[in-house]
């Protein structure tokens, strides 16, 4: 049974000519649920709910469950999924550009990096209003998506699924005229802890401002990396459900770090919710605290002068998002993320969790006879999009493709629409379905034939 079986129709992979991408690069259901005033649609990842059985969570997963197991590998009942895959929702991290600009323009090192952190700090609230779990991509599966921002640039963004088990996701992101590049890798381990579970978030997050020197000089440029909170599922058995942030999230750039703790709610007391930390210098000196509530209002704190009061530094109710743009689905290919799950997210968009269930189950089931036929035919897999990388860098996997740097904005355009399909019209290339590692080598290559035919 071919994968073309379990998605919508849609256009095979096509051929594309750099005529395309330079054509591409000028360009830059559901059943009815209404809200309380009957006006507004409700978004079904908003709404907490049993499967229309009457079993609960606790039916449906107790025999499959011994704490501190590994989710991942456990079947999740519909009704708790998000209608969104794992590689889509990285990208509510992403809807703060304007933040992230101003951090990029800002000539003082201390104050780019305190923006850095409101930029991080700021999406964690984007996410359904009920307790829901984006969707595990597929081995394989891709997303794109682009931003048209206010003052006229764009920004791009490229994820794959590059393990299952465990899963991980690699993606990229680059605003290339304001020379702005985030590389990272998403490793979320499931466990079930009893009445709770929890994503244990392994990866990591590069962010780097190309065109600033490192003060440091340790760098080619100044870097910050990221890491990110736990993500917790309270009252999955018994109680009413509810999600969390909880653990350490570390940032460190050339000169400052700050150490963020996202605070759970105790069993007896506590409140939810609550974040705090300090931005220190190399020195580990504290220069400035950080409180309030991640999806509420978060304060800052210049602790240069005792009488200095803490000042909002983010409110979510009041900023702006931006959100993605995505290519039409009768353009996008069989593993890109929502023609992939579409059958899946409609009918989870109607409440119909039978449907949903039963499509989940045919893509996952496709994807084990997949892993079986590599096993037995002692086949690697190997992402298209990205490549592994020798150890010692701040990430296993980077996208295959080298960007150009400098100034040359247009060229490095053109390289990141030679990846994969992102804007509107786009084709694909005859050579997507490579390793990503192959073409990276066959890049190599030409660079090494073009500089000799130079000698």
């Amino acid at each position: 049974m071919g994968l073309e079986k379990l998605i919508v129709p849609g256009k095979s992979l096509k051929s594309q000519s750099s005529s395309s991408i330079d054509k591409a690069t000028s360009s830059i259901h559901s059943r009815s649920s209404s809200s309380f005033n009957n006006d507004t649609p409700l978004d079904t990842d908003d709404i907490d709910e049993d499967d229309e059985s009457g079993q609960s969570i606790l039916l449906n997963i107790i025999s499959q469950l011994k704490p501190g197991c590994d989710l991942s590998r456990i079947t999740l009942p519909t009704f708790i999924l998000e209608k969104k895959s794992m590689l889509e929702r990285i990208t509510n991290s992403l809807q703060f550009p304007d933040i992230l600009m101003d951090a990029h323009s800002d000539p003082d090192e201390l104050q780019r990096f305190i923006k850095v952190v409101k930029f991080y700090l700021a999406g964690w609230h984007i996410a359904p209003k009920a307790v829901k779990k984006p969707l595990n991509p597929v081995l394989g599966e891709h997303f794109t998506c682009y931003w048209d921002l206010p003052n006229k640039q764009q920004a791009f963004y490229v994820a794959e699924q590059t393990r299952h088990h465990p899963p991980e996701s690699a993606y990229f992101y680059m605003i290339p005229e304001s020379s702005i590049r985030i590389d990272g890798i998403v490793v979320p381990k499931s466990r079930f802890l009893g009445n709770s579970s929890a994503a244990m978030m392994d990866g990591l997050t590069v962010l780097k401002f190309l065109d600033i020197k490192d003060s440091t000089g340790k760098e080619p440029c100044e870097k910050y990396t990221l890491t990110q909170p736990n993500m917790y599922a309270r009252g999955i058995l018994f109680g009413k459900m509810r999600f969390e942030l909880g653990d350490h999230m570390l940032i460190k750039g050339p000169r400052y770090t700050v150490d963020i703790l996202f605070k759970t709610k105790g069993f007896i007391s506590g409140s939810y919710d609550h974040i705090e930390g300090n931005i220190k210098d190399r020195n580990g000196k504290d220069l400035y605290t950080i409180s309030g509530k991640w999806n509420d209002i978060m304060y800052i704190k210049d602790l240069s002068d005792p009488k200095n009061k803490k000042t909002v530094f983010f409110d979510t109710h009041k900023n702006k998002t931006f959100k993605p743009k995505v290519r039409p689905i009768e353009e996008q290919g069989q593993y890109e993320s929502r023609r992939l799950w579409k059958k899946v997210t409609d009918a989870l968009a109607k409440r119909d969790h039978e449907v949903a269930t039963e499509e989940k189950f045919k893509i996952e089931d496709y994807q084990r006879e997949l892993a079986k036929k590599r096993l037995e035919d002692d086949v690697e897999f190997h992402p298209k999009l990205f490549r592994k990388v020798e150890p010692g860098q701040d990430l296993n996997f980077y996208i295959y493709k080298h960007i150009p740097s400098g100034r040359d904005y247009e060229k490095q355009i053109k390289s990141i629409l030679e990846v994969a399909p992102i804007l509107p019209g786009q084709a694909f290339t005859s050579n997507f379905e490579k390793p990503g590692y192959k073409k990276y080598e066959m890049e190599e290559k030409a660079k090494e034939h073009q500089l000799a035919m130079k000698h």
